[in-house]
């Protein structure tokens, strides 16, 4: 049964087209290469209530990412690099240490760091279509997802696989034993290990889907499903439906830290109707379990670990309503600014407007991900489509 069953799979992959070779269209370590220079001003102010202090920090960072190509040949060798630097311009008086904003860590006697300068390398190596890679790693997946929403990026150490030798198909696996969040500069933030796995695949011109799994050591087991469907219709017009869903074990340990239950299934559904640069969403989302979705933060600080971005749902944005037994709704519309002239990244998040039932309990409550709510906006689904 076993043999047979080897046999269809193996049968299954043949019959799927495998894609050109990149590694054969390799121009070599230098003509493949290329650096790039990030400047970003950022500055954020968190409004509390019920006597909290404000919080709020300012700097400028610098961020330069070098990316060589591969060697010429069968297998291909190569290396990248970035180096980050943020000098605090403001947030000081007290103002500094809000986990929502991250910028520069606080010192032992509670200020925050006046500069931070923050280096990476990463060796890898391809072979066809498939690359193996050890050192700084910033993934960008739906299980794990290093955060780059602040003045500088978090990263990761450790060994990741890309491989993409089938046309449509993107398989991803790691294994990471050290965390280095965005506000500081050393490396160990108390991740004892993450492995992960999972793969994408685009079925057709209209249909994708998305299956993840990763296993957090004293943390939890979670997985994630995404599929995405697109029905177009007339030029310029198209209706998306997006699902994203998690499903997530805490270890024993680990919930009894948090003085909650094991258990928690949160997914959304949401349908987007896109008329040119016009984009009108409606959304839900739903939370059910014995404890809420728990993402992000650093395990030296009680959080998950696994990547400030790791919450690939429609209702996510400065509130992310994944709390126990949480449920919202969205309506928003979106317009896309590089259709009226003005190129670049693409426009703010949509005016929406969101409503939620039963949330954790009044303004001040803290969500599963560590980070005090202010505020109940919603978002897009921070996954492409």
């Amino acid at each position: 049964m076993k043999k047979e069953l080897s046999l269809i799979a193996l049968s299954l992959f043949a019959a799927l087209p495998a894609a050109a070779s990149q590694q054969s269209d390799s121009m070599g370590f230098i003509d493949d290469s290329h650096l790039d220079l990030f400047l970003r001003n950022a500055y954020i102010s968190r409004d509390y209530h019920q006597g909290q202090q404000d919080k709020a920090e300012w700097g400028q960072g610098i961020i330069a990412t070098f990316e060589s190509g591969y060697t010429e040949g069968l297998v291909g060798f190569g290396v990248d690099g970035i180096a980050q630097y943020g000098v605090r311009l403001d947030g000081g008086r007290g103002k500094s240490g809000a986990g929502g904003i991250d910028f520069f860590k606080q010192e032992d006697d509670g200020r925050a760091k006046s500069d931070l300068a923050k280096f990476g390398a990463t060796a890898k190596m391809r072979i066809s279509n498939t690359v193996l890679s050890y050192g700084n790693q910033r993934p960008e997946l739906p299980i794990v997802n290093a955060d780059n929403s602040r003045l500088l990026f978090e990263s990761y150490t450790g060994a990741m696989l890309t491989s993409k030798e089938i046309d449509g198909l993107e398989v991803n696996a790691g294994y990471f034993t050290d965390e280095q969040r965005k506000s500081d500069d050393r490396h160990d933030s108390g991740l004892k290990s993450l492995t992960f796995g999972g793969a994408s695949y685009q079925f057709n011109d209209q249909f994708s889907g998305a299956l993840y799994a990763s296993h957090n050591e004293e943390v939890m087991n979670k997985q994630y499903l995404g599929l995405n469907f697109k029905q177009p219709f007339s030029t310029g017009q198209q209706l998306v439906l997006d699902f994203n869903g998690y499903n997530s074990r805490l270890d024993q340990g680990y919930a009894d830290s948090l003085d909650t239950g094991r258990s928690n299934t949160i997914w959304s559904l949401a349908a987007s109707y896109i008329w040119d640069i016009h984009t009108f969403k409606v959304a839900y989302q739903q939370s059910s379990g014995s404890t809420g979705y728990n993402y992000g933060g650093y395990r030296d600080k009680g959080g998950v670990g696994d990547g400030g971005n790791t919450i690939w749902l429609a209702n996510s944005y400065w509130s992310d309503f994944n709390g126990e037994d949480e449920r919202s709704w969205q309506a928003s519309y979106g317009l896309d600014f590089g259709g009226l002239g003005l190129p670049g990244r693409a426009g703010p998040p949509p005016t929406c407007a969101a409503i939620t039932s039963k949330l954790l309990k009044p303004a001040t409550a803290k969500s599963t991900s560590g980070l005090t709510r202010s505020s109940t906006r919603c978002r897009t689904a921070r996954r492409k489509t």
